[in-house]
């Protein structure tokens, strides 16, 4: 009985230890394969103008800004919450545009291949609010969230780039609070620039503030997540963030070119990396609190843990071994 039973352990330590080296190669095998990246050569999307079914060129974040902002907002199979957030979205931005007419905007939806109505309700916007103002990339299979986003932030055309959340969790009207204070920055930091775009600077939301509230309204498995995500990215990107997972981040048009021609995670550590290319890079973020409540629908579930800690363990080693280069 005891020879079965240390056999059994035996057994089971070598499989182990087989599984770790697996996962090990693995890592190792997917870091090396995102070693170059060409995000900056990418064949650009196509705009569609469903009204005349006409093209419609597609700038670049290199090229110089046409639009004061740009708001990107990813969708995967949002069929149901995309348009109350839309109408909010498009509700604001009016207003603003109609008592500035200086403030111009475009709003940028990336279908992350929904298999849902989401392209169907993206392009009922587009209809009733012009191609110029209103766009859609369709990706035609799912990347992931930060993949979406990345690609927006690469094909916009604002001074101004602001990514937010379809479910419309954050008030749309809050971008001021980040939009002020990066021009606060920006005048601070160089009067004589001709333009505070020109300065990369990074504006967060923060739901920091709502964390106690959180913890007893949220499900055990999302709160589980957050704390341990918490301590991973400290050890991977470092202190000073108190909330890097809000979808609520707005930049200016150099810092969008630094971080989005730079960046490789593609799913829910994006955000992350976004942060540990900001330092490294000298980037100022700027934290601010924000109005924020959870919409139900969430595709944040515990089958997530699996993907956060792998993204993590690759950009770790991308990072730290000098695998992955920064483009300067």
């Amino acid at each position: 009985m005891e020879w079965g039973l240390t056999t059994m352990l035996v057994f089971i330590v070598i499989i182990a230890l087989f599984l770790a080296f697996g996962i090990a190669i693995a890592i190792v095998f997917e870091t090396n394969r995102r070693k170059f990246n060409h995000s900056h050569l990418e064949a650009h999307p196509i705009f569609e103008d469903p009204n005349s079914l006409n093209p419609v060129q597609c700038p670049h974040i290199s090229d110089p800004a046409e639009k004061y902002i740009s708001l990107v907002v990813p969708a995967f199979n949002e069929e149901l919450r995309l348009p109350g957030a839309l109408e909010e979205t498009m509700n604001y931005l009016q207003q603003r545009a109609a008592k500035d007419k200086s403030f111009t905007y475009e709003v940028i939806i990336v279908d992350d291949g929904s298999a849902d109505g989401t392209k169907r309700v993206a392009f009922d916007f587009v209809r009733r609010y012009t191609v110029d103002n209103v766009r859609v990339i369709l990706l035609g299979r799912n990347y992931g969230k930060g993949e979406a986003i990345r690609k927006g932030m690469l094909h916009s055309r604002g001074e101004l780039l602001l990514m937010l959340d379809a479910d419309g969790a954050t008030q749309v009207d809050d971008l001021e609070k980040l939009e002020k204070q990066i021009l606060a920055f920006a005048k601070k930091e160089n009067d004589s620039s001709p333009k505070f775009s020109d300065i990369p600077i990074v504006a967060i939301g923060s739901r920091a503030h709502l964390e106690k509230k959180a913890l007893a309204t949220r499900k055990w498995y999302r709160n589980f997540l957050m704390k341990g995500f918490h301590v991973v990215v400290l050890l991977a990107a470092g202190p000073g963030i108190r909330d890097t997972q809000c979808g609520f981040k707005m930049f200016t048009r150099a810092a969008a070119r630094k971080l989005f021609t730079n960046i490789r995670l593609k799913r829910w550590c994006f955000d992350v990396e976004l942060i540990y290319l900001c330092k490294w890079f000298h980037i100022p973020i700027i934290e601010i609190s924000v109005n924020w409540s959870e919409i139900p629908g969430s595709k944040v579930n515990p089958l997530s843990i699996p993907n956060m800690l792998w993204e993590m363990a690759l950009m770790s080693l991308g990072y730290r071994s000098g695998i992955w280069r920064i483009r300067t």
